[in-house]
């Protein structure tokens, strides 16, 4: 099989769908593998890294789409990419559908087949290429809270920990699931006050096996989530309903009623953002309202 590896091209995306070690063991299985000029860079990896384990450079994404039997890509496809997609060729890489009424009809319409990484099931029923992500995902939503929450950033100008004599940040994760445990994992770490939110009981008592007192496990209904997030500082949101639009369970009251530059970390959004109502970083935020920022995994 010919496998074509493409620069990202949305914005801020410094991935790419293949690491040279990755392309060493298609290489091994006998396929053969050609990458972008520069499309590593963002990995730290140059053309050479990648000729050295027997890729070929393309000069330029074209080249790419016109040649790859199977095309590998970190992103969803933007437009100017899907309009490259070929009848018979095949797409790996994460598309989340369910938001996006737009790209499906473009995928529909090339003929191509296209095969999205946040569904590939293992026979546990597990979801073995999103799992990596929403980990990764998880761990960064509070880093990008703890600095959200500086005053320079528009935040309420605190600590995650606090310091001796100060309490520490109140942080509520919304989902108890792979997102919702690297979150906790991350905010405990910082010394937070840490509250999960989940409508599954089983997942309640894994988190309580696994953090013990170090966090409050909340059985999630209209009462406890309204009650949780507008004492919140920060409020992760990680619920997800694979291949479906995440339901919108942070209402539009909810965010209005939350305490004046306290933050909000959107994890979901990628299937459509749990919370309402959602608007993409950077933007102007006044300091009267919640900071609403977005991890995509």
């Amino acid at each position: 099989m010919r496998i074509g590896v493409p620069k990202e091209i949305k914005n801020n995306e410094f991935r790419i769908g293949m690491t040279p070690a990755s392309v060493r063991e298609a290489i091994n299985h006998g396929h053969a593998v050609q990458i972008e000029t520069g499309a590593g860079l963002g990995i730290g990896a140059s053309d050479s890294d990648y000729e050295h384990v027997g890729a070929s450079i393309a000069p330029d994404a074209d080249t790419i789409w016109a040649k790859a039997d199977m095309v590998v890509k970190v992103k969803e496809p933007q437009a100017v990419e899907r309009a490259k997609i070929r009848e018979g060729q095949t797409l790996f890489t994460y598309l989340h559908l369910s938001p996006d009424v737009e790209q499906t009809q473009d995928l529909i319409n090339s003929g191509g087949t296209c095969i999205a990484y946040e569904t590939v099931t293992s026979n546990t029923r597990d979801l073995p290429l999103l799992h990596p992500m929403s980990e990764v995902a998880g761990r960064m939503s509070i880093q990008a809270a703890a600095h959200t929450l500086e005053r320079k950033a528009g935040g309420r100008g605190m600590l995650l920990g606090g310091v001796p004599g100060v309490a520490p940040a109140k942080v509520t994760i919304v989902g108890g699931g792979t997102v919702g445990a690297n979150a906790a994992m991350m905010a405990i770490g910082s010394g937070a006050e840490v509250t999960i939110l989940d409508k599954n009981n089983d997942t309640l008592r894994a988190l309580n096996a696994r953090f013990g007192s170090r966090i409050k496990t909340v059985y999630s209904n209209a009462e406890t989530l309204e009650l949780h997030v507008l004492e919140a500082d920060v409020v992760v949101g990680g619920v997800l309903i694979p291949g479906a639009n995440a339901p919108k369970v942070v209402t539009e009251d909810m965010v209005k009623g939350m305490k004046a530059g306290s933050v909000i970390v959107d994890v979901a959004i990628d299937q459509g953002g749990c919370v309402r109502p959602f608007a993409p970083p950077p933007i102007p935020i006044p300091l009267t309202s919640p900071m609403m920022w977005c991890i995509t995994p």
